[in-house]
């Protein structure tokens, strides 16, 4: 198993993904010999897992089933440990473009996090490109070395445990792009500058206050980076659901009386199509924005190396 080749086959030592609904799925590392408690009953790995195929259906102890999905950064960004604040598939395809990444790019990171970035990262410069992503906290980085080589992607990628505003990113002029996910990403852009290739490489500095976006962008300045913009993505989710509406009594047309040669109060126009059309109601499909939307996560600066 792995993130960014994949196969058809559970095998012992993969992680998967036991999708119970859209709004409920949760990862498993399969252990031949281990149990998995769901609402709908036990999954046995041994006999429910191994061996089957990605996308089966697995019925449960108590009669309910699941879905056992292949692992991908979008299911891993939904379902990963969090061991701190994480960016959310909404700023990281917005980053992958806008850093102009492809496979075989070099990119550098900082921080690392819980991985949700750089398994995205890792897949788009995949297979001959290379992440390096230093994270200052010895214990996330411990463990994100660890997932990676869980997720058959350590190949892939270089964690470093140090502090990238006085080590910098421990290598020079190879980045295509560059990635700061950190409290102060000013203090590193000198770092960033070296870390990028000659000419023409791209960074990107994610930051949740504007008072960090404005110290960012006068030290991009002063490093001589140009194109410098700032872009804030806000996402909206509607729900598509069937909506019944009465149709308005618009009252008779004119000329009615004088085609009918009738009068309007006849009991048997009551009865007629038009009146019946007036009278009821039309269903249609209609998009409706959630009542509690998700607002701000955080301003995207990004720039290029002159």
């Amino acid at each position: 198993m792995s993130f960014v080749e994949y196969g058809d086959t559970i095998k012992d030592g993969d992680t998967a993904i036991v999708f119970l609904g859209h709004e409920s799925m949760f990862p498993v590392k399969v252990q031949h010999g281990t149990v998995t408690q769901t609402k709908y009953g036990v999954i046995r790995h041994s006999t429910d897992l191994i061996g089957k195929k990605y996308g089966s259906k697995v019925t449960c102890s108590k009669g309910g089933w699941v879905f056992i999905l292949h692992p991908t950064p979008e299911l891993w960004t939904m379902n990963l440990p969090h061991r701190t604040q994480i960016l959310y598939s909404t700023d990281i395809s917005i980053i992958t473009m806008m850093l102009e990444l492809k496979p075989g790019s070099i990119v550098c990171e900082s921080g690392t996090g819980s991985g949700s970035l750089s398994h995205a990262l890792i897949r788009t410069v995949a297979p001959t490109g290379h992440l390096y992503t230093v994270e200052f906290h010895q214990q996330r980085a411990e463990k994100a070395r660890e997932e990676f080589k869980e997720h058959g992607v350590e190949h892939l990628v270089t964690v470093t445990n140090q502090d990238v505003c006085k080590n910098g990113f421990g290598v020079s002029n190879v980045a295509d792009a560059v990635f700061l996910d950190i409290p102060s990403p000013w203090e590193a852009i000198g770092h960033a500058k070296s870390a990028l290739k000659a000419e023409g490489g791209r960074i990107c500095s994610f930051s949740p206050c504007i008072e960090q976006v404005q110290r960012t962008c006068l030290a991009m300045e002063e490093y001589g980076f140009t194109e410098i913009n700032t872009l804030e993505i806000l996402l909206r989710v509607y729900n598509v659901r069937t909506i019944s509406l009465q149709i308005p009594d618009l009252g008779k047309a004119a000329g009615d009386n004088s085609s009918t040669g009738s009068d309007s109060s006849n009991p048997s126009h009551q009865g007629s199509p038009c009146a019946n059309l007036q009278q009821g109601a039309v269903q249609f499909k209609s998009g409706v924005p959630l009542r509690e939307v998700v607002g701000h996560t955080g301003y995207l600066t990004f720039a290029t190396k002159s």
